[in-house]
């Protein structure tokens, strides 16, 4: 659900209700931040923070970047070091400090159980979201948008507290060579901590093959699997085989993207629906299937626990009564080069003409892709940058048309939009699944709106 839909609120709502809550573990050292220099409302961060084990991280962070009251109106945040793969100190006691602070909120006064969702085209500071997470004592963690086959030992170390790395996709590298991030415990924590307990692994992948693969070898093995079908909001898998775009361009998805639950059942390992399962009846199917559940978002983004800017959830919510809501599956907005699903909205970037109007910056830099230059070192390269520095750092002109600073968007649908020097406000695009009919039936129940509480019991019959 994009960056902060899903934040600690949300997590924390469907938790109590006896249901596993999953916060979004993209971009937490940016909300973090931010809600911080709004003044903390609630003072929920600080109080977060107040619990981090290691004090004088948390105290930098207040002194870096808390403003009693908030900025201005007109004031531009201060923004928070992008992550390479090797990010200095504090840059990583940030990443860590801030997955603490959304996990620990999401888990606080009750034991159910929350998670955290990582992309694993965001490789670089993947060890410490994970390390944060954590030492927050989250109950699992998932992860898609790639090949996770290194998480499983990457989680296993860090319940440790030992030195870990995680291999790093870099374009153009020589065949002999490899790149890892690497995390040493040691550059966050100054107090010695006992063994963290290991957060289950759930591996979310678009077809059997990809399973297969990582459940055979026990060092790559996850405990689980959410099977994600190209209906499913945020980062869709590319269809498999040659690349064909409909009238509207979208991918088409054919024969050999459709899965057969019941094949999963021969791995031997717990597995979960995604993508246009959100109703009662679709959630009894799925346990005949062999499921143990489904996965939902689109139902709960249009609840009242959601962390989607208000104006923005209920234009959505009169979009999708009156009608004229649809969602689309681009194949160009992510700079990943992955399709992505973007409600038709209009005053957001679903509007081409105004992502042609915005002014090309990449200034958080989450889905930036290394590449080794010629000269052997490593840089950093996003299609959502400037034109002409992309190209320069080896980019072509045909990945370029389309793309969208989703960091920036997905920031701004969250409602932290960063003010440009000129006075401009950075826009937001909203992904949403395919499956609507959920929400439009408890939105059509509920006219002033549904809580999360609401749509459990709604998928469980219960109303």
């Amino acid at each position: 659900m994009g960056v902060a839909v899903s934040d600690w609120g949300l997590a924390r709502a469907v938790s109590l209700t006896g249901q596993l809550g999953v916060v979004s573990g993209t971009a937490l050292d940016v909300l973090c931040t931010r809600r911080l220099q709004h003044g903390d409302p609630g003072g929920h961060v600080r109080r977060a923070l107040a619990a981090f084990p290691v004090p004088e991280v948390a105290q930098w962070i207040l002194d870096a970047y808390f403003v009693e009251g908030g900025i201005a109106p007109d004031a531009l945040y201060r923004q928070v070091p992008r992550h390479t793969i090797e990010s200095g100190r504090r840059t990583v006691q940030l990443t860590t400090a801030a997955n603490f602070v959304e996990v620990f909120l999401a888990k606080e006064g009750h034991d159910g159980i929350v998670g955290v969702n990582f992309l694993e085209k965001i490789q670089t500071p993947t060890p410490w979201t994970a390390y944060g997470a954590m030492l927050a004592g989250v109950d699992y963690v998932l992860m898609g948008a790639g090949i996770p086959a290194h998480i499983p030992q990457l989680l296993n170390k860090l319940a440790n507290h030992e030195v870990a790395s995680l291999p790093v996709d870099v374009i153009d590298a020589l065949p002999e060579e490899e790149w890892a991030v690497t995390i040493d415990p040691r550059e966050v924590l100054t107090v010695e901590l006992p063994p963290l307990k290991r957060p289950t692994f759930l591996a979310i992948v678009a077809n059997y093959v990809l399973a297969n693969y990582l459940a055979r070898d026990e060092v790559t093995r996850p405990d689980g699997f959410v099977i994600e079908a190209p209906t499913a909001g945020g980062h869709n898998a590319p269809p498999r085989g040659k690349l064909v775009l409909d009238d509207d361009g979208q991918p088409v998805y054919g024969v050999r993207d459709e899965v057969d639950p019941t094949k999963f059942i021969d791995l031997g390992l717990p597995f979960w629906l995604a993508g246009g399962w959100g109703s009662p009846e679709r959630l009894k199917e799925a346990q005949s299937l062999g499921a143990t559940g489904i996965q939902v978002g689109t139902l709960f983004a249009m609840s009242e626990d959601s962390g989607f800017r208000p104006d923005l959830r209920e234009r959505l919510r009169k979009s999708l009564l009156d009608g004229t809501l649809r969602t689309r599956t681009d194949p160009l907005a992510s700079p990943t080069g992955f399709p992505f699903k973007v409600a038709q909205l209009p005053g957001t970037l679903s509007d081409l003409e105004l992502r042609e109007e915005r002014p090309k910056v990449c200034d958080l830099g989450h889905l930036r892709s290394p590449f080794r230059r010629a000269d052997g070192k490593l840089d950093y390269r996003c299609a959502s940058e400037p034109d002409h520095m992309f190209t320069r750092k080896g980019g072509t002109p045909e990945e370029i048309g389309g793309r969208v600073c989703l960091c920036n968007a997905l920031v701004a649908s969250a409602g932290l939009p960063q003010l440009r020097k000129d006075g401009t406000e950075e826009q937001p695009i909203v992904t949403l699944g395919d499956d609507l009919d959920g929400a439009r039936v408890l939105l059509a129940r509920e006219p002033g709106g549904y809580d999360a509480t609401t749509a459990v019991q709604w998928l469980h019959g219960e109303l």
